[in-house]
C-alpha cells in the first residue's frame, strides 16, 4: 500500500552533516509513525528515531540524541533526518519504515510494515 524511497546518503568526514529524506507514496494510514533504522555490516538493524506523522511527536535513540533531528513536510509526504556531528560509528545503511499509530509503540524493526530500499551513510575518520 505504501512505497518509501530514501535518499541523501553519502560519504562525509567525521563531524560533518547529512540530511536524509524519506518520500512516501501510495495508500497511507490515516494515522501512522515513520521510523528510521540503520544497519551496519554484521550488526542487527538498530532503531534510530521515529516521528508521529499526525502529532509531530519525536523520539530518538540515546546514541543520536542531540545530533539527529526529525522533521516532516506533509505537502511533500516526506520526512527528513538531519544528521549533524556525524561519527564513524554512524556508518550504516539507513532505512525508513512505517507503522500505524494505533499499534503499540515499539523500537523493534519487526513492528514496522513497509520499508524503503535504504541509503548508505559512510563517515570517515
Amino acid at each position: 500500500q505504501v512505497q518509501l524511497v530514501e535518499s541523501g546518503g553519502g560519504l562525509v568526514q567525521a563531524g560533518g552533516s547529512l540530511r536524509l529524506s524519506c518520500a512516501a507514496s501510495g495508500r497511507t494510514f490515516s494515522s501512522y509513525r515513520m521510523g528510521w533504522f540503520r544497519q551496519a555490516p554484521g550488526k542487527e538493524r538498530e532503531f534510530v528515531a521515529r516521528i508521529n506523522w499526525n502529532t509531530g511527536t519525536t523520539y530518538y535513540a540515546d546514541s543520536v540524541k542531540g545530533r539527529f533531528t526529525l522533521s516532516r513536510d506533509n505537502g511533500k509526504n516526506t520526512v527528513y533526518l538531519q544528521m549533524n556531528s556525524l561519527k564513524p560509528e554512524d556508518t550504516a545503511v539507513y532505512f525508513c519504515a512505517t507503522q500505524p499509530a494505533r499499534r503499540t509503540v515499539a523500537l523493534s524493526a519487526a513492528a514496522y510494515d513497509y520499508w524503503g530500499q535504504g541509503t548508505q551513510v559512510t563517515v570517515s575518520s
